[in-house]
């Protein structure tokens, strides 16, 4: 009685967590008609991968037990007919859906479902717990399963737990409910209507296109895209564009105009950020204001003078290595803001701007620079404070700016790994040389990278996360890239991390 049409409570074993990469081993569902009968049918499937150790522990599946199973090509008829027309309802069923999704695609069938997640629907009906996974839902319904994580125990999980909620509640209050979280996002009028079920929600960087999407094939000229960004989670990031609820004047024009999405999902935060950021000082995108080129880019460098006295003197990238060379300090998009930056340091430490360089004396040594005349200089201009003091204040007054040389000695790979995939990103002297996801990508990268081109957000984004638990890989010097154990990391286990 809860829904007008027939439904289906499905659930999946997998050999691990990305749609992309991992592959069914067992699909288990019941059909529910209207009169509400039911019809359960489930079978292994030979996923033509191996299993690993940790999901035959999790799931009791073996690799014995799918060596003659059938492949999911030979039960795709029989599997599609079964969902044909139907509700397809699952605990978390963008996981499982994305499954059956993906195996389709791969045999150039587009399969698409209304979709009803009870971890939603859970959430909905019971705010006061806080936990909703099927673990919760069977201990707080006081029901008993056998082999759980197995594919048809649990679908028959999802249907006591849709008899159960319709003695909690009113047959109106649950079809409200249903209707909230089945209700479609609403999209701009030019997108596809299927577009949603598509996008992963796994992280990664996402383009918004116009009308030229596919660039000028008589040219060779790639389009432009609209916008370029990125996210933890695709989906929800690229809905959160088109909520009508707060919407920017930016994101209006771009729901006015965007008629082709792509996105690229990654490892993890750090390739997306990587990624986003070699997209958008490549395309240029219309509404993309940082993350633009910056040809400007200069510091100060802290030098002695020929009486042992420190002072300061600007430098462009066009000079000098930020990545090797000592004693630099702020990273500024222009000569105007690198001179306010320091002008500001030195009212706050009252330091001279004749030692500074930014003044020259008019008149011999001892004349006064403006600050020791507004008394916003200690007087080391005309002898009133020793030169090695100021030496000290202006190197405390500067440790905060302090640019990071490169701390490794030639390029590096940083491990990231995300539901299973796994990715390399290779880093040279702050420069972001290219993503690996084997070997061959490795020594493609290396093989053929030019001198590194140091860029400001590429540096901000590394040096922030090499100071935390990024796992680095040194790929020269210590010839560990040789010893093979690049290769072991490629080989671990897919699931270490689930």
């Amino acid at each position: 009685m809860l829904f007008d049409r027939p439904v289906v409570c499905i659930d999946l074993e997998t050999t691990g967590a990305s749609p992309q990469q991992d592959r069914i081993t067992e699909i288990g569902l019941i059909e529910i008609s209207p009169d509400g009968s039911l019809q359960e049918w489930s079978t292994l499937i030979n996923p033509q991968t191996r299993i690993s150790d940790f999901i035959e522990r999790l799931t009791g599946i073996s690799n014995a037990m799918v060596v003659d199973a059938p492949r999911f090509e030979d039960i795709a008829e029989e599997l599609q007919q079964r969902l044909q027309g139907r509700i397809f309802i699952a605990h978390n069923a963008r996981f499982d859906y994305a499954f059956i999704k993906n195996a389709f695609k791969r045999m150039d069938v587009h399969f698409r479902a209304d979709t009803l997640c009870t971890v939603r629907l859970s959430r909905r009906l019971y705010p006061q717990y806080f936990k909703h996974n099927l673990d919760s839902l069977i201990q707080r319904m006081g029901i008993t399963t056998a082999a759980r994580h197995r594919a048809m125990t649990d679908a028959r999980v999802l249907v006591d737990f849709l008899a159960w909620i319709q003695r909690d509640h009113p047959l109106e209050t649950l079809r409200d409910a249903i209707r909230l979280v089945m209700a479609k996002p609403a999209l701009p009028p030019h997108l596809p209507e299927g577009l949603v079920d598509d996008i992963p929600d796994s992280p990664g960087v996402y383009l918004f296109y116009g009308d030229s999407h596919n660039g000028d094939q008589a040219t060779g000229e790639q389009a432009m895209p609209l916008y370029v960004g990125k996210s933890n989670s695709l989906r929800g990031r690229v809905l959160s564009h088109f909520s009508g609820d707060h919407r920017s004047t930016k994101e209006l024009r771009i729901s006015q105009q965007i008629k082709h999405i792509e996105w690229h999902e990654t490892a993890g935060e750090l390739g997306a950020l990587l990624l986003e950021a070699r997209l958008v000082k490549a395309l240029q995108p219309v509404h993309n204001q940082r993350l633009r080129r910056e040809n400007d880019l200069c510091t100060w460098q802290m030098l002695t003078r020929e009486d042992g006295h420190k002072t300061l003197a600007l430098r462009y990238a066009a000079e000098i290595d930020f990545a090797l060379t000592a004693d630099l300090y702020g990273m500024f998009t222009s000569q105007r803001q690198a001179i306010e930056v320091l002008r500001n340091l030195a009212d706050a430490h009252r330091l001279c701007l004749i030692q500074l360089g930014l003044e020259k004396p008019s008149r011999g040594r001892s004349t006064p620079c403006f600050g020791y005349q507004i008394k916003k200089c200690r007087g080391v201009c005309v002898g009133k404070e020793p030169a090695l003091q100021h030496d000290l204040r202006l190197m405390e007054a500067l440790a905060k700016l302090k640019v990071r040389t490169w701390p490794y000695p030639g390029a590096v790979a940083v491990r990231e790994t995300f539901a299973g995939k796994q990715e390399l990103h290779i880093i040279d002297r702050w420069s972001y040389l290219g993503t690996a996801r084997d070997e061959a990508d490795i020594e493609h990268i290396l093989s053929g990278k030019a001198d590194p081109v140091f860029d400001l957000d590429t540096f901000k984004i590394l040096s922030r996360h090499l100071n935390g638990a990024a796992e680095v890989l040194p790929l020269s010097g210590s010839n560990l890239y040789a010893a093979g154990e690049l290769d072991d990391a490629f080989c671990q286990d897919n699931h270490e991390n689930h």
